[in-house]
């Protein structure tokens, strides 16, 4: 799906998608291997039903796409209860690729909002950003982004001062680091965090407190998510079915809801670390380390273990300036908040952490560079 300057050309077919007459697939415009995998996967012989919209792709980069088959409706009522939470329909700048969800929603929110979205070109820029700020109108005005561009926009003073005067920007696409939430506010950035996936139309719970007509439930500490922006299902089905109980998403996260309704993420199942038969997730060390001042960025992670099966393993990008922490210090820092057993065995200092999709830490390329 295009980006840039062409992305006004994008908005009459997604208007007709909303509006029941075509269906869309999503691809990227720049990569003819992955809109191949894409079309060829998700486009099968098998037909559409006539209220999909829109099949999003879950896994293109990973293996065999599932494509989240959304309907108009999940979408429409995605956008709104956005725009309800929000203060009210405004103008969008588009900053994420328009074929993952949250992208796509920004679109979405567009059209619905009678508005047409000013896009970032490819890749994050401060200056290209303070430039599609200054060229957005008056009236409500927003943004959708990942933790790691915010992380860029706080290092340069105009890209702070820009983003500041929008009325709301969305974090998604994973957790965002122990810090980056406060220094946003400290500088003026009205930030709300969100949580959802490509299965609910894009985020579905922000703040921790689910959008109007959104549900959700802890099953044995995993998160279940249901409601109007849920989608049918997948074109690619899997089993175990996490669409297998009617009217809910069993996610792959785990959480806990507060005495308020208001939802904590904990950390992904696939992600947790069994360690000397205990159990840590990664997330909430990430959060304790995260709070050391010569941290500047890390992720946890486990790898093989003799003794305990899997030891908790960190990866440490160092704050400018600062001298680079002992492990011992580091674990000592980790006990004050936590258990020692989720503290790291080992610390690898690394100038930055590998990413993919829109921005989420690939646990699994550390793990293959620092297995033994």
């Amino acid at each position: 799906m295009p980006s840039g300057a062409s992305v006004p050309s994008v908005l009459p077919a997604l208007e007709d998608a909303l509006a029941g007459r075509a269906s869309l697939l999503p691809v990227p415009f720049d990569d003819e291997r992955q809109s191949s995998l894409l079309t060829t996967s998700l486009r099968a012989e098998s037909a559409i039903d006539d209220d999909v919209a829109v099949v999003v792709s879950t896994s293109g980069t990973t293996g065999v796409p599932k494509g989240a088959m959304l309907t108009a409706s999940a979408l429409t009522a995605s956008a709104e209860a956005t725009h309800a939470r929000l203060g009210g329909p405004g103008q969008w700048m588009l900053a994420l690729p328009a074929y993952h969800v949250a992208g796509l929603q920004v679109l979405v929110r567009s059209v619905i909002g009678g508005t047409v979205p000013v896009a970032m070109p490819a890749g994050f820029d401060a200056a290209a950003l303070v430039s599609a700020v200054s060229s957005m109108g008056s009236g409500r005005r927003y943004a959708s982004l990942v933790a790691a561009q915010l992380a860029k926009v706080l290092v340069d003073e105009a890209a702070t001062a820009a983003l500041a005067g929008l009325d709301a920007v969305l974090i998604g696409g994973g957790p965002m680091p122990a810090g980056l939430a406060e220094k946003a506010a400290a500088a003026g950035i009205s930030v709300v965090r969100t949580y959802g996936m490509s299965e609910t139309a894009g985020g579905c719970v922000y703040d921790g407190v689910p959008l109007d007509g959104v549900r959700v439930r802890i099953d044995d500490s995993r998160i279940l998510l249901g409601g109007v922006t849920l989608a049918k299902g997948y074109r690619n089905p899997v089993q175990p079915d996490p669409f297998a109980e009617p009217g809910w998403f069993r996610t792959d996260d785990l959480g806990v809801l507060d005495d308020s309704g208001v939802l904590r993420v904990l950390g992904r199942v696939d992600d947790a670390i069994s360690t000397g038969g205990l159990t840590v997730l990664p997330q909430l060390v990430e959060g304790a380390l995260a709070t050391h001042a010569a941290v500047s960025e890390c992720a946890v992670f486990g790898v093989p273990d003799e003794r305990l099966g899997q030891r908790v393993v960190a990866a440490v990008v160092p704050t400018r300036d600062c001298e680079v922490p002992s492990l011992a210090e580091l674990r000592a820092h980790v006990a004050q908040s936590l258990d020692v057993t989720a503290a790291p065995r080992e610390v690898f200092v690394v100038d930055d952490l590998p990413r993919r999709g829109i921005g989420k830490v690939d646990r699994a390329a550390l793990i293959r560079r620092f297995s033994p």
